[in-house]
C-alpha cells in the first residue's frame, strides 16, 4: 500500500497530519535535523507523539539528514540509541556517519537514505541497498518514469517528495546559503538565498536582463497524477515549517486522492493554504520555464477579481470568486503589495456586508489604480474548517468483545483489538439477577462508549446466565481493556540491538603534499599541463548528478554514490567535495568502497579538519588520504533548472557569458552541455597563503572555472610557491578574494 507521510514541525502538526489521514510522519529534533528554525521534538515530546501516532498505526521517522562534525558524532550517536529505545520506526540520514552507526547498531529502526545524499539514479540506490539502507529518497529531480525503473530495478522501498516547496539546487549540494550568510543548508539552517531578487547580467554585452526572484521556485503539486504515483511506496509531503493547517489541507486532498474520492473543488482548496503557484515538477517533465515563480518568492494566493473603479474614499472589486468578511487578500499594485484582512466590507450603497460574490467596496488608505489584481491569501471559513479538523479522529478500529458472566463467579472478558488479545478479570463476585438479568443490549450500551478513544465497538458476544452486572463494573472493565489494549500495542514494537562487530581498519602512508586540479575547458587543461600537474580533473570527472555512466580510462573524480557503485570495480577514483565530508567515520566508509582519496567538504574550518584526522588516526592507527580545494570559484549550487532559459536566452547561452548581481555582489553562471547550470561564488576561494600551516592533507586541489590561461598558469606558479616554501608574500587579496569557512565556525 502506498504510504502518505506528512510533516510535522510540531505536535499540533502531528495530530492535523494524523486526524486527517497520513500513514506515517517525519519530523526532527532540537539537533541534526534539516529544518533547525522549525519548533521541532525534544525527548519528552517525541514520546509523547510516538505514543499518539503508533495507537493510530502511523509510523514515526525522524531527520537526522544534516552533516555531523566530529565533536558531535558522540551526541549524534547517543540521540539515536535514545530514539531506538522510545520505538522511533525509521531515521532520514545524509551523512555516512550516522548511516553507518544505525545500520551496524539496530535490527528494527530502519535507514532512510535523505534526499540530501542526491541519489537520482539506480547505481546510488543499488548501492545503499548493499549497505544496509531500508529505504531512499531519491532527489527531486528524477521524472517519474526514471523512479519507477529505479523501483524495478533496485527492489528497495522509495520515497519521493509529491507536494510543497522546492528546492532550486540538488538537494545536499547548495552552498549558498552557508557561504554567504555562514547558516548551513546541510545544517538545517539555509536562509533561502534562492528566494531573494536577482539581477540577470549579460557580461558579454555588458546588459541587463532583468532583475526578479530568479532562482525561486514555484511548490510542487502532482495531485493530478495520483495514479501515477500509487505504484511507489512512500508519498512525502515537504512542510515541516508549515503551520498545522497547512498539513491538514495537504494531507486530506491527498488521502481523498489515493483513496479515489477526490473532486476538482477538493484540488482547488489546496490554493487555500500557503503556495507559490504550482508546478507539475521535474517528476513529471515540467518545462524548465515553469518550474520557477520569478515574480514573488512567498505565498500567491489565488486571484478573485481586480480593483475597477474608485468610489468617494472606497475601492469598487469586481470579483470572479467569493470574498468574506475577515478574509487576508493581496493586491498587486505596480509590482508591490498590498495586504490586508477585511474587516469591512460593504455593498454599492455604503452598507456592512458579510459577503460578496460580484461586486464589493472595501476602504483602503494605500494608492491604488483601476486593473490592480486581487488575490485572496487567506480564506476566512476554510481555514475555520481545517481548524476543527486538527483533532479528529480519522479511523477508529474495531474492537471485539466476548463475554463470560455468571452468578457467583467473577466477570470474564475477552477483548481483540489492534491486533492483540486482552483478558479482562473483575475483583469483584456477580450476583444473581432477581428481576433483570443484565442484557446483551446493555453490555452493548455501556461498551459503546468509546468516543475518548480510538476504538469503536464490532463484535459483542454475550450469553444471559441470569448474571447481574452493575453498570459500574462495564464501564470499569472497558476502561480496563482500552489500556490493556494500548499497552500491548505500544510495547509490541521491537527495538533489537546488533552485536559490535571488529572495525576495518584502513590506513595510508604519509606522502609529500602535491597540487592537484579541476579544470571546465581544454585550454585550462592544457595550462596545468604545462605546468607539470600530474593529476588533472577533466574529462574524467563524474559528477553528483545527471549523470549517464560511460566507459572511461584511468582514475577518475566521483562526486556522487551512483559513480561510486558503477566505477568502484573498473577505476581507481577520489571522492569530490560534494559526498559532503566532515568526519572521520564518513572518510573510513569512502575507503571502505574503494576510495585512493577523499576530498573534504568546503564547509569545514581549520579546528574541524584538524579533529577529523585525529578521530581517523585514533580509531585507524594510522593516517587518511585526504584532498582538499584551497583555490577557486566554489560553486553554490548545481540545478537542472536554467536560468537563462526562463530569460529566453535558449543557445544565445553557448556564445555569452552570463551572472547573476546583487546588494553584495556577482555569482558567474555556468552552463553545461546538457543545459543544467552551476552558480558560481562571486569572491574566489584563496588559502594559498595557509598551505605551508595546514597538516595532514595529501593533495590540494586548484578548482579552475572562469580563469584564463594565462590566469591559470600564474595560480599554478604562486600555489608551488607557497607550497614548497619559496614565496614570501602574502597572496590573499581582500577585494576579491574569501578564505570560506576556513577560519569560521559555519552554524
Amino acid at each position: 500500500m502506498t504510504e502518505l507521510l506528512a510533516p510535522a514541525g510540531n505536535m499540533e502538526a502531528l495530530k492535523a497530519a494524523i486526524s486527517n489521514g497520513c500513514d506515517a510522519i517525519y519530523l526532527g529534533m532540537q539537533k541534526f535535523g534539516a529544518r533547525a528554525y522549525s519548533s521541532n521534538f525534544d525527548l519528552e515530546s517525541l514520546k509523547e507523539a510516538i505514543t499518539y501516532a503508533h495507537l493510530r498505526d502511523v509510523k514515526i521517522y525522524v531527520t537526522m539528514n544534516t552533516i555531523v562534525f566530529e565533536n558531535e558524532v558522540e551526541e549524534m550517536k547517543e540521540q539515536i540509541r535514545e530514539l531506538n529505545e522510545i520505538g522511533v520506526d525509521g531515521i532520514i540520514v545524509q551523512d555516512l556517519s550516522a548511516f553507518d552507526y544505525i545500520v551496524k547498531n539496530f535490527l528494527d529502526m530502519e535507514a532512510h537514505c535523505s534526499t540530501q545524499m542526491g541519489i537520482d539514479d539506480v547505481n546510488g540506490t543499488l548501492l545503499f541497498k548493499e549497505l544496509g539502507a531500508k529505504r531512499v529518497v531519491l532527489s527531486r529531480e528524477v521524472e517519474i518514469k526514471k523512479v519507477k525503473e529505479i523501483k524495478r530495478i533496485a527492489e528497495i522501498p522509495l520515497e519521493i517528495f509529491v507536494h510543497g516547496a522546492l528546492c532550486v539546487s540538488y538537494s545536499g549540494n547548495c552552498l549558498m546559503s552557508g557561504l554567504i550568510g555562514y547558516r548551513c543548508a546541510n545544517r538545517g539552517r539555509c536562509v533561502g538565498s534562492c528566494r531573494k531578487e536577482y539581477e540577470l547580467m549579460d557580461k558579454t554585452t555588458d546588459t541587463s536582463l532583468g532583475k526578479n526572484h530568479i532562482l525561486s521556485t514555484k511548490d510542487l503539486n502532482t495531485i493530478d497524477y495520483i495514479d501515477d504515483l500509487k505504484e511507489i511506496d512512500s508519498l512525502k509531503i515537504e512542510g515541516r515549517m508549515k503551520v498545522p493547517t497547512y498539513v491538514a489541507n495537504v494531507v486530506s486532498k491527498y488521502r481523498l486522492a489515493l483513496d479515489h474520492k477526490i473532486t476538482e473543488e477538493d484540488k482547488e482548496h489546496l490554493k487555500k493554504t500557503f503556495n507559490r503557484t504550482f508546478t507539475k515538477g521535474y517528476l513529471f517533465r515540467e518545462d524548465k520555464r515553469n518550474i520557477t515563480n520569478i515574480s514573488r518568492p512567498n505565498n500567491f494566493g489565488y486571484r478573485i477579481g481586480t480593483i475597477s473603479k474608485m468610489v468617494k474614499d472606497m475601492y469598487e472589486l469586481t470579483l470572479t470568486r467569493t470574498l468574506n468578511q475577515n478574509d487576508t487578500i493581496r493586491i498587486s499594485h505596480n509590482q508591490e503589495d498590498v495586504n490586508l484582512t477585511v474587516v469591512k466590507l460593504y455593498d454599492k450603497d455604503g452598507e456592512l456586508i458579510n459577503k460578496a460574490d460580484h461586486v464589493c467596496y472595501i476602504k483602503i488608505k494605500e494608492k491604488l489604480s483601476v486593473g490592480d489584481l486581487v488575490y485572496k491569501t487567506k480564506d476566512y471559513f476554510y481555514n475555520k474548517e481545517l481548524e476543527a479538523s486538527l483533532e479528529k479522529e480519522f479511523k477508529r478500529f474495531s474492537l471485539d468483545i466476548r463475554v463470560y458472566a455468571s452468578p457467583d463467579s467473577k466477570l470474564h472478558i475477552d477483548a481483540e483489538g489492534l491486533g492483540h488479545h486482552y483478558s479482562y478479570e473483575s475483583e469483584e463476585m456477580l450476583g444473581e439477577a432477581i428481576n433483570n438479568p443484565t442484557t446483551k443490549e446493555q453490555v452493548i450500551k455501556q461498551f459503546s462508549r468509546l468516543n475518548d478513544t480510538i476504538f469503536e465497538l464490532n463484535h459483542v458476544e454475550f450469553e444471559e446466565c441470569n448474571a447481574f452486572i452493575p453498570a459500574k463494573l462495564l464501564n470499569a472493565a472497558r476502561r480496563d481493556i482500552v489500556l490493556g489494549l494500548y499497552d500491548l500495542k505500544l510495547n509490541s514494537q521491537e527495538k533489537r540491538t546488533k552485536a559490535l562487530e571488529a572495525k576495518e581498519k584502513i590506513s595510508f602512508a604519509p606522502v609529500k603534499p602535491y597540487l592537484t586540479a579541476s579544470v571546465t575547458t581544454k585550454e585550462q587543461y592544457d595550462a596545468c599541463v604545462s605546468c607539470g600537474i600530474k593529476e588533472i580533473y577533466f574529462e574524467n570527472v563524474v559528477r553528483r548528478n545527471q549523470n549517464n555512466y560511460k566507459d572511461k580510462e584511468g582514475q577518475l573524480l566521483i562526486g556522487g554514490y551512483g559513480g561510486i557503485y558503477h566505477y568502484r570495480e573498473t577505476n581507481p577514483f577520489v571522492t569530490d567535495y560534494s559526498l559532503n565530508v566532515v568526519n572521520a567515520t564518513s572518510c573510513s566508509e569512502l575507503f571502505k568502497l574503494g576510495a585512493k582519496r577523499v576530498t573534504l567538504s568546503y564547509e569545514l574550518n581549520k579546528s574541524q579538519m584538524e579533529d577529523l584526522m585525529n578521530a581517523y588516526y585514533e580509531e585507524n592507527d594510522g593516517y587518511p588520504a585526504l584532498e582538499m580545494i584551497v583555490y577557486g570559484r566554489t560553486p553554490l549550487m548545481f540545478t537542472k533548472y536554467c536560468p537563462m532559459k526562463k530569460m529566453n536566452q535558449c543557445r544565445i547561452c553557448k556564445t555569452r557569458s552570463y551572472e547573476l548581481k546583487d546588494e553584495h555582489g556577482t555569482f558567474p553562471i555556468i552552463s553545461h552541455e546538457d543545459c543544467t547550470t552551476t552558480l558560481l561564488n562571486g569572491k574566489t576561494l584563496n588559502l594559498l597563503d595557509e598551505l605551508q600551516t595546514i597538516k595532514g592533507i595529501e593533495a590540494f586541489r586548484l578548482n579552475f572555472t572562469v580563469e584564463s590561461k594565462e590566469q591559470v598558469v600564474k595560480i599554478i606558479n604562486m600555489a608551488s610557491g607557497k607550497l614548497n616554501g619559496s614565496m614570501n608574500h602574502a597572496v590573499f587579496n581582500q577585494e576579491t578574494d574569501t578564505r570560506g569557512h576556513f577560519n569560521k565556525e559555519i552554524i
